[in-house]
């Protein structure tokens, strides 16, 4: 009998050592950001115009933003736009209405939301692409579908409009 109640004795002891040592200290998690941290503090917007004849309305904002790593995020926001359908989006050489060369095939945008289907931004790793919006000979078309024959909404970009806002 006083090897069992040795053993157990052992055993409590052993145990409340193993459970005390292991005790954490619980910290408050940190919720602010560092100063400037995720701030995106250049932006250039342009208008989207609807494309008239094409019965659908569709118009809306192109913006430019310029992260804190020197990324250049894009982001469309379209109004107007019918449900269940997605609407390829592409930068093209040259001004609006000038069938010219595809620069850039940006994601898709979902009608139900009128804003890129992927993701929220587009975004671009290039350091210098931000810089050089401005100079850019370049326009913005919204297509009906994926064979991008019909143009639902266009607009400008660099030299051919200023900006509707910037910062």
């Amino acid at each position: 009998m006083r090897i069992n109640s040795l053993t157990i004795a052992i055993f409590i002891v052993a145990t409340t050592i193993i459970f005390s040592s292991c005790e954490q200290e619980r910290l408050e998690p940190i919720t602010t950001a560092a100063n400037g941290g995720g701030a995106v503090e250049s932006y250039y917007a342009y208008e989207i115009d609807s494309m008239v004849g094409q019965g659908t309305n569709v118009y809306g904002r192109i913006v430019f933003w310029k992260d804190q790593g020197g990324n250049t995020l894009i982001q469309v926001a379209l109004h107007n736009t019918i449900d269940d359908t997605d609407y390829p989006t592409s930068i093209l050489a040259g001004s609006k209405g000038s069938d010219t060369e595809e620069i850039l095939s940006l994601y898709e945008v979902n009608g139900n939301s009128g804003e890129f289907r992927e993701s929220k931004f587009y975004v671009i790793g290039d350091s210098e692409y931000f810089d050089n919006i401005l100079l850019m000979n370049a326009h913005i078309n919204i297509y009906l579908t994926e064979d991008k024959n019909t143009i639902v909404a266009s607009g400008n970009l660099g030299v051919n409009n200023t900006p509707v806002g910037s910062e």
